[in-house]
């Protein structure tokens, strides 16, 4: 995770050596060398007096498509400005008195300058997008209706496609998004985020989130409060849950045997709310763990402590 807001501190030093490895006149190797402890030992002070009073969590920073932005802001205001991205709400935290947005970039992003623009200065902040060329996986299935869906199941996935729209796209004022996030299910990571999917020898939208290989019936635990905002059994995705953080920050858990909380319920980080399946379009029993950013779905494993 990205800490923002740590106060740094200048420091006298001893005379550096010239360029021979030489102490300047007037100093010895001995002097030099306390001074240095000296200056180390206030550093490592202060650093514990001053960082933890303003450090904050927020998800660490990658500028690619399916990354996140984390852009300070030149905002004196009291309450947090209003941010949009691709006229999307961005989540915005406050870190040592400064404004600051964390963006999701879509992985359908272009690489280049990009803007969000702060609505309440008519102003706007670039930011550089770097492009990033995601593998390809080949998936065949012997269920030929989950590559090929018929008419009948278009109407369907049609409708469902609405609601799942809808609960990505949801914002809440809730300003307790606590990161960074714990894994929901204990497991090996069976898929990666953005790959590019061919079912079958066809061309499929990208993988938008993390696969996490467990047995059938392994719970499945919220990674952070929430509020569950929509559940349901869906043509692709199986049963699946909907929880939303706060801001603009949705996750949804797909493939489930079994939901276990209902629409409208606060739930608590470490509460269950699932179990393991392998419902919808499946080739095992796995759960798929989607982050979503201000709409855009992005790499869950940048709102993970490093190493899990």
């Amino acid at each position: 995770m990205r800490s923002i807001g740590t106060t740094y501190i200048s420091v006298n030093r001893a005379p550096a050596d010239d360029v021979r490895g030489q102490a300047p006149a007037g100093t010895t190797k001995i002097a030099i060398r306390q001074r240095l402890l000296k200056s180390i030992f206030l550093i490592g002070l202060l650093t514990l007096l001053v960082s933890p009073a303003f450090a904050v969590e927020l998800p660490r920073e990658s500028l690619v498509p399916g990354g996140v932005a984390v852009l300070p802001l030149d905002y004196r205001g009291k309450n947090p400005p209003h941010i949009y991205y691709l006229d999307k709400r961005v989540l915005v935290v406050k870190a040592n008195k400064t404004w600051v947005a964390v963006v999701g970039i879509p992985l359908n992003t272009q690489p280049g300058t990009h803007n969000i623009e702060v609505r309440e200065d008519r102003a706007t902040v670039p930011f550089e997008v770097h492009d990033k060329t995601y593998e390809t996986q080949r998936i065949t299935l012997t269920d030929k209706r989950m590559v090929e869906p018929s008419k009948k199941d278009l109407k369907r996935i049609e409708k469902e496609t609405a609601r799942i729209d809808d609960a990505y796209s949801h914002w809440s004022d809730d300003d307790r998004l606590e990161l960074p996030f714990h894994l929901p299910v204990s497991g090996a990571e069976s898929s990666t985020f953005g790959l590019r999917r061919v079912f079958n020898g066809l061309a499929r939208a990208p993988h938008s989130g993390m696969d996490i290989a467990a047995p059938i019936g392994t719970p499945v635990l919220a990674p952070s409060d929430g509020k569950v905002i929509n559940t349901g059994n869906y043509y692709f995705n199986g049963n699946t849950v909907f929880l939303d953080h706060g801001q603009g920050v949705v996750t949804m858990y797909c493939h489930l045997s079994e939901i276990r909380v209902h629409e409208g319920q606060t739930v608590h980080r470490g509460d269950v709310i699932g179990a393991v399946g392998m419902t919808g379009r499946v080739t095992g029993p796995h759960l798929h763990w989607s982050v979503s950013l201000n709409d855009a779905r992005v790499d869950p494993a940048l709102f993970l402590p490093i190493g899990e």
